[in-house]
């Protein structure tokens, strides 16, 4: 791609290296302050300890349930652990309507107590006792192992009555309300904690857990004598403990306008939670798709690119009107596409814009939008990810990795392995691991951990 008026007006989504080091910098002294008693209120990165002091061995065993919500889907699992490092797993994913993502939390909640009885009933559990481990994956002050207060929706949710309650007592309450399941809620988690328990359970020196998908956030082992916000009691027995450094709020502060642009901050205002989560705003599924769509708005308008194309003026009204029309996927596919057919290309801009023969120019233009705007977020995720290495400071770490943006996208692997290599202490070896359910496996083993204690 050699167009360089395109190349001129993409070069703000390119980060250098010094200013990687900048947000390397920022990123690290963030987490320093999410931990320490003095600066926690004034922290980005609140550095959640989530009670979870043990990892798997492998050798867990028992029938657990799990619950994960995380987005518009959720899903409930039966994980039967088998020792030997061996889980077998069934599970079911339930829709979640968008009138109960922004109605009331005791819908929502009467909503999952009532696909977690049809699962029990069609898997026949209802004449066992079963603990279950809760996947929440939003922003929560743990006060205990089942209890977590929520900080605030993300994702598109906004159901009222949830935000600085307890969401362990209101799945409680709800499986209490149906008077027909005898279901003992023994762990709440995010999804990041069950990524890391689930790589733990397969390889012993997983250190940390990282989901990039809808959203972005990472867990961690920390060592309980750098956790301050971690009450005495629980220092005494157990050498570490699992932080949930909810690093998508990082930026906030303003640490991160140095980097971000125009575009990131049209997708904020826009944003049902404008404000918040701007490091995530700028790496996850939930926004990518429409960062290019804005992107490519502008880049037609200056005739960057499609500028033969008879119906151009019918993809500036189509990317003006029609928020969210470029989904996160399309970027993968664009970026998975073959040289010279694009085919994958072609077909994309077919659905969206009517578009019957877009030229190899414009197809390789478009591709090399998507590059920036995705290498961009991997590049971020590479520097928390190389923060957090560099803060275990062991001499291997393995990162468990979930997440629809790493598992479906070519080149995002390798763009983050690029970054980690600049910044990770040459002391350090470190691999990344793609999981294998983390948010539902995970949660059974935090369970069962759980329940051994």
């Amino acid at each position: 791609m050699q167009d360089q008026n395109l190349k001129d007006f993409l070069k703000e989504f390119i980060i250098s290296d010094s200013q990687l080091q900048e947000v390397y910098k920022r990123f690290t002294a963030e987490i320093r302050k999410g931990l320490s008693q003095a600066a926690h209120k004034q922290a980005d990165t609140k550095c959640y300890m989530t009670y979870v002091q043990d990892l798997p061995t492998g050798d867990e065993k028992g029938n657990y349930l799990a619950l994960d919500l995380g987005g518009t889907n959720f899903r409930v699992l039966r994980v039967a652990l088998k020792g030997h490092h061996e889980a077998e797993i069934n599970s079911k994913v339930y829709a979640v309507p968008k009138e109960i993502m922004t109605g009331s939390g005791t819908q929502l909640f009467d909503h999952i107590a009532n696909c977690l009885a049809e699962f029990v009933n069609e898997h026949s559990l209802g004449d066992q006792h079963l603990p279950l481990g809760f996947t929440f994956s939003f922003p929560c002050i743990q006060l205990g192992l089942t209890k977590g207060l929520l900080v605030r929706w993300t994702k598109g949710f906004q159901c009222a009555g949830v935000e600085k309650e307890d969401v362990g007592r209101l799945l409680k309450e709800a499986i209490a309300r149906r008077g027909d399941l005898v279901i003992e809620v023994m762990a709440i988690l995010n999804d990041a904690t069950g990524t890391l328990m689930s790589c733990a359970h397969r390889n012993p020196e997983c250190r940390i857990g990282v989901i990039i998908g809808t959203g972005c956030n990472a867990c961690y082992v920390e060592r309980v004598e750098n956790a301050e916000l971690l009450e005495p009691e629980y220092k005494i027995d157990k050498p570490n403990i699992l932080v949930n450094t909810e690093w998508g709020a990082f930026g906030e502060n303003g640490q991160l306008e140095f980097v971000r642009t125009d575009y990131d901050r049209k997708v904020d205002k826009h944003s049902l939670n404008a404000g918040t989560q701007l490091f995530e705003k700028m790496i996850s599924g939930m926004y990518l798709g429409e960062l290019v769509r804005l992107v490519l708005h502008d880049a037609i308008q200056k005739n960057l690119i499609f500028v033969r194309n008879t119906v151009k003026h019918n993809f500036i009204n189509i990317l003006k009107k029609d928020i969210g029309c470029i989904e996160t996927r399309f970027i993968s596919e664009i970026e998975n596409d073959s040289f010279p057919d694009f085919q994958q290309t072609r077909n994309i801009l077919k659905e969206l814009f009517g578009l019957e023969k877009a030229s190899v120019e414009d197809c390789q233009k478009l591709r090399y939008i998507c590059e920036c705007i995705s290498k961009r977020a991997a590049k971020l995720v590479a520097v928390g990810l190389s923060g957090l290495i560099n803060k275990i400071a062991e001499p291997h770490v393995v990162v468990g990795v979930d997440g629809s943006v790493y598992r479906f996208h070519p080149h995002f692997d390798f763009y983050m392995r690029e970054t980690m290599h600049k910044l990770v202490n040459p002391k350090t070896r470190f691999e990344l691991m793609l999981s294998e359910d983390g948010s539902g496996r995970g949660a059974a083993l935090v369970a069962a951990v759980a329940s051994k204690n």
